[in-house]
């Protein structure tokens, strides 16, 4: 019989179906999706999943109002001159079809040059070419292709949250279809055999078969699709065993009643299914009951300097930037909010929010966006709304912009799950070839109760719950972590390296004393200046010893990363840095700390700084080195050397007058060597080594280290308790270990009972969400007792 069913939407197609290339279309606007990605080589789309799409909705004339500029502004969270990103929320996103299709955007449209999808959320983040198309035509592609944004004029926000309601709906009809089908199973429980029940039977048995099939292809449908892209990419996931025993549950129910051998095991079908989703369910309300991903974002520490009415500079954290407010903005900062650039030379970089590196000039009243990072000295800006913590941890984490330090890192959870699923289906296929021989009536029941008892969601819930509460707990401790992964990562290091300026030594209670030529006025006002745009630790230091100056706008700023700063203002060129950078190369013998001052390259005089260390560092190298190699790595000279003998362990590395590469080599040699590496440092001349570690952790000390190179950033008033950190990293891999271990315990006992045929498969699925939410009760108590051992 000829299907009458869309081959684009599913839909019915009625008395009258449009025909094209021997398809089936119940609309134009169908076919004309079809037609678009046949054109455009994208017909693959429907080799993902059938009937993925959706009918196109008339859309001629109902996006004029995306021509105004003060909708599109609202719109678009990033603007440049050729480059806009808009955000917009897809209802109907729903399968790995509308995932692929709406990142392959480019295809249908060579303006766009990038889209990302966020399936949770069902968003799509559209990044194009502004003078080559606009927001309306993008809007209108994903409106001819069956995927309309959903954007609201109220307040011009798109993406307005909808509630997903698949599970629940899934979840209903597994659940309709289990009470139903026990209720008519009811009889051949209880074995009446009145005349009824032998003139009814047949229907009855079909009437189960018929209630089962929804559940199966539509309720299930998602542990089918999970298993087929495992097998497809030749991983046995953990989804695997499950969409087998449920397949096997249907065929073989199915073959019962075609041939009058029995009324199958559609109750316990149903059931599992049934039980399968209420554990799914559960474990997404507690995962959003417990809100790991938002908590932890609401604690990123990125502080940035706010220029009060009376001038006066204070730090304050970018979650209290206000509308209004006027902003500093230092070399190298990260831009926190959108603004109007008000005083300053802008030369911005974007590539943390459009992947393309080339920096933009901006002036005096120019809008200026969140993400990007200034790079030409200090600029101040007005804020024009308030900042969005998830929108800083997006860029933060986004693995476009840093080195990928998880190739060839294998997490816990898939160097067991893999084997744990070998396992399990080599226990059902041999327990299931034994029961044949003793008694086939019971084999089909031991090969689906050991597959649903040995399910691994226990295992899969694990690492998730345990991870994502103590990324929370470490935020709330002022310890803040890009993602799960490198808590993991932490565990495992063995070598801890620290930057000394800024990193050991506290920028706060540093002085320094000023040797040589006294400087002019003039000299003196460039001199802060220069400073006020840098965030090196030593000049932010010399910034706050040096007395107040008029601020001025300098012609020119450039920071050399290791070396110094040049700086102009009218007939004066200051040079502050190294001796060998300012061109006093006898000077690199000093031993302190020095930083040097050439004025149109005349040499006139140093600062000679004293350190400071920070509380608790003896304390903490010597908790370290009874289980890590310490090494200190200073771009400084050896001034310092003796001091540090006397204040760390005997066995601590120290190694002097290292540039950034040097100390990037130094770790790529011992990380060949074996080592696992973490790198404490500031953030800036350090990013490079921070990159280049197993773990790079950043110092944040009132000043705006947003780094992509980093994955954890430390508040400086923390930094004595990094041992308690580490600690616990590795404590939370020995509670996942043990939740593995409760779920061993708990398989082994199921599997006996499964095996000798003592276990019905739906009561398998009941225990199942049981042995689920202890993980989760277990993981979670034990990691918030951890965080109140370092509290």
């Amino acid at each position: 019989m000829e299907s009458n069913s869309c081959f684009h939407c599913g839909d019915d197609c009625g008395k009258h179906p449009i025909k094209y290339q021997d398809k089936t279309f119940c609309c134009n606007g169908c076919k004309t999706v079809f037609e678009i990605f046949n054109e455009n080589d994208l017909t693959c789309y429907y080799d993902l999943q059938n009937s993925p799409g959706a009918i196109p909705k008339e859309i001629e004339g109902k996006y004029d109002f995306l021509t105004q500029e003060n909708i599109i502004e609202k719109l678009t969270e990033f603007r440049s001159d050729s480059i806009e990103i808009a955000t917009l929320y897809i209802p109907h996103i729903h399968c790995s079809s509308c995932i692929w299709i709406l990142e392959n955007l480019n295809k249908l449209n060579p303006n766009i040059s990038d889209s990302q999808v966020n399936f949770g959320k069902k968003t799509v983040r559209v990044t194009y070419n502004s003078d080559k198309t606009s927001l309306k035509e993008v809007v209108m592609l994903l409106s001819s292709i069956g995927y309309e944004p959903y954007i609201s004029l109220d307040d011009f926000k798109s993406g307005k949250k909808h509630i997903n309601r698949t599970l629940i709906y899934k979840l209903g009809v597994a659940g309709f279809g289990f009470g139903n089908i026990m209720f008519l199973s009811f009889p051949e429980y209880f074995e009446i055999n009145e005349f009824w029940l032998e003139q009814y039977k047949p229907f009855f048995r079909w009437l189960m078969f018929a209630m089962s099939v929804p559940i199966v292809f539509y309720s299930a449908q998602d542990y089918f699709i999970s298993a087929y892209k495992g097998l497809k990419a030749k991983v046995l996931n953990i989804d695997v065993p499950i969409a087998l025993g449920v397949a096997v549950l249907f065929i073989r129910s199915t073959v019962e009643i075609m041939f009058d051998l029995g009324s199958g095991f559609f109750d316990s079908l149903a059931g599992l299914v049934f039980f399968l989703l209420t554990g799914r369910f559960f474990q997404q309300k507690t995962y959003d009951f417990l809100s790991f991903e938002r908590d932890y974002k609401s604690y990123f520490p990125i502080a940035i300097t706010k220029i009060n009415r009376d001038g006066e500079e204070q730090s304050i954290q970018v979650y209290d930037i206000e509308k209004g407010d006027r902003i500093l903005i230092r070399n190298e900062e990260l831009i926190p909010v959108d603004g109007i650039l008000i005083n300053g030379r802008a030369k911005i970089d974007y590539s943390f929010v459009t992947g393309e590196s080339q920096t933009v000039s901006k002036e005096s009243g120019d809008k200026i966006f969140a993400g990007g990072k200034q790079t030409n000295g200090v600029i101040e800006m007005e804020a024009l709304k308030s900042v969005e913590q998830s929108y800083l941890t997006q860029l933060w984490s986004n693995d476009v912009f840093s080195k990928n330090k998880e190739d060839g890192f294998t997490n816990i959870t898939n160097a067991i799950s893999k084997h744990f699923t070998i396992a399990v289906l080599s226990i059902a296929f041999i327990s299931t070839s034994i029961w044949l021989f003793l008694d086939p009536s019971k084999a089909m029941n031991v090969f689906t109760a050991v597959l649903i008892i040995a399910c691994p969601c226990a295992i899969a819930l694990s690492a998730p719950y345990t991870f994502g509460n103590l990324l929370r707990i470490f935020g709330k401790l002022k310890f803040y972590v890009k993602n799960a992964t490198v808590i993991e990562q932490l565990a495992q290091i063995n070598t801890v390296i620290f930057d000394k300026t800024g990193t050991i030594t506290s920028n706060k209670d540093s002085n320094a004393e000023y040797d040589g030529d006294l400087l002019s006025d003039s000299e003196n006002t460039v001199l802060k200046n220069s400073l006020r745009g840098s965030n090196h630790p030593l000049s932010r230091t010399l910034y706050n010893i040096l007395e107040a100056n008029n601020i001025i706008t300098l012609d020119r700023f450039e920071e050399h990363v290791g070396k110094g700063i040049e700086a102009k203002h009218d007939n004066i060129a200051l040079k502050i840095g190294s001796a060998s950078f300012v061109g006093n190369p006898e000077n690199n013998a000093a031993l302190n700390t020095t930083v040097h001052v050439s004025s149109n390259n005349v040499y006139k005089g140093k600062f000679t700084f004293y350190n400071s260390y920070r509380k608790g560092v003896s304390k903490l190298f010597n908790q370290l080195k009874k289980e890590f190699d310490l090494v200190i790595l200073s771009g400084d000279n050896e001034g310092e050397l003796e001091n540090l003998k006397k204040l760390l362990p005997t066995k601590t590395k120290l190694i002097f007058n290292q540039k950034p590469e040097d100390k990037l080599e130094f770790i790529k040699y011992h990380q060949s060597e074996g080592a696992k590496v973490l790198m404490i440092g500031d953030g800036l001349n350090d990013a490079g080594a921070l990159a280049q570690s197993n773990v790079g952790i950043a110092i944040s000390e009132d000043v705006n280290v947003f780094s992509p190179a980093c994955d954890a950033i430390l508040d400086a008033s923390k930094f004595k308790q990094l041992y308690s950190y580490i600690q616990t990293s590795k404590s939370a891999i020995k509670i996942i270990k043990w939740s593995f271990v409760l779920s061993f315990f708990y398989n082994i006992i199921g599997l006996y009972f499964a095996t000798t045929g003592q276990l019905e498969p739906v009561v398998a699925a009941i225990l199942m969400p049981l042995s689920s939410i202890s993980i989760v009760v277990f993981t979670t108590v034990a990691t918030n007792l951890l965080g109140k051992r370092i509290e």
